[in-house]
This record gives C-alpha cells, sequence and structure tokens, in this order.
C-alpha cells in the first residue's frame, strides 16, 4: 500500500477568503444520508491536489457560506468529483451552489473501464494508483458534535487523490475516443442535480 502524506485544516461553516486552491480543486461531501433532499449536508472536502486538504463543516444552524459557493461556481475552476450527481445535488439543496465546470471520476471511469463494474472510488484508487483506501468510516455519524481523527482522515482521503485519477482516467478516454463523450456528461451533470431535487 502507497502512503502519502497528509495535512488536513477544518473550518466551521466556510471556507477561509484567503484560501487560494488553483484552476483545478477535488470536492466531496459527506451528509447523514444518501437523499439531499431528506439528509443535511455536514462536511464539504477540498484539495488543490498537493497532499492538503480544507474541510469545512457544517454543525447546523445555516449554510451561509459564501466563499466556499464562489468558489464552487467560479468558472475559471474546474471541480473534480467522484459520483458528482450526489454531491452537486446536495451542494445546490444546501448551500445553493451550482457547479460549473465539472469532472467527474466515477463517470470517466464507466466510460474509459468498459472491462469491469468496479467504479468505486477504492477501486479505482487500488487499480490505477496502487493505493488502498480504507472505508470504513463511510456510514459513521457525520452529525456528531465532534468529529473523530478517523472520520477527517477518511474524508480527506476522498478528494486526496482525484487529481491524479482524473489524469489517468483522461490518458485512458483519449485512447479509447470518448473524451469527447465524457465532457458532454460532464456538461449536463448540473441539470442532472437539479432533477434529484425536484
Amino acid at each position: 500500500m502507497i502512503k502519502q502524506a497528509m495535512s488536513i485544516s477544518l473550518h466551521e461553516r466556510d471556507l477561509p477568503a484567503d484560501v487560494d486552491l488553483g484552476p483545478l480543486v477535488a470536492v466531496d461531501t459527506e451528509a447523514m444520508g444518501l437523499r439531499p433532499n431528506r439528509d443535511r449536508l455536514c462536511l464539504v472536502q477540498l484539495s488543490a491536489g498537493d497532499g492538503h486538504c480544507h474541510l469545512v463543516r457544517f454543525s447546523g444552524g445555516g449554510y451561509h457560506a459564501p466563499n466556499l459557493v464562489r468558489l464552487l461556481g467560479d468558472p475559471a475552476v474546474e471541480k473534480v468529483f467522484h459520483f458528482a450527481r450526489f454531491d452537486l445535488a446536495i451542494l445546490r439543496r444546501y448551500l445553493g451552489a451550482v457547479c460549473r465546470p465539472v469532472y467527474c471520476t466515477k463517470i470517466a471511469s464507466k466510460l474509459a473501464r468498459t472491462y469491469t463494474d468496479r467504479h468505486g472510488l477504492k477501486d479505482l484508487c487500488q487499480e490505477l494508483l496502487g493505493i488502498d483506501l480504507s472505508k470504513q468510516m463511510q456510514n459513521s455519524d457525520w452529525g456528531a458534535a465532534e468529529l473523530s481523527e478517523a472520520q477527517l482522515t477518511y474524508a480527506a482521503n476522498d478528494v486526496l487523490h482525484l487529481h491524479r485519477l482524473r489524469e489517468r482516467l483522461n490518458a485512458m478516454l483519449e485512447r479509447e475516443a470518448r473524451r469527447a463523450l465524457a465532457g458532454a456528461c460532464f456538461d449536463f451533470l448540473p441539470e442532472r442535480a437539479e432533477l434529484d431535487l425536484v
């Protein structure tokens, strides 16, 4: 198993105004469940792909996060997700954020890795990067008053590797002549997420 050095900054309710994550940002969310209209958003994870993760925690009492919303909506910043459909819907539902442009490693995997039906983040990291991710904390209580070190590490790992996965998947999409198709799918994702909120 390959281990990468990681550092984590935990912020309450918004990203600090002076944080610059560059033109390509990995994004993920943790919530109380997988139904955006029912289950509340608890955490937003972001990384510039440099081994440092910013975690923005929402512990109840409103979702006013102008700096985070500005970043998510910035057309000059590409947002990389794994299973973007869910994240885009819950970010829209709780923060009012419309994320564009976006990239989804799960969709890219389904288009590039047609030899398998295993497109989870753990599977991608194992095959393409040689990294064994633990998913043990996936179903933990993200609304708890205090998040454990294990939860914070798990959350950070969900964005830490997306930049490199995007690079590997893009090479496979190019090889299989499916890059344009992937781009069309990514462009439609914000609308697809809106449909999940209707």
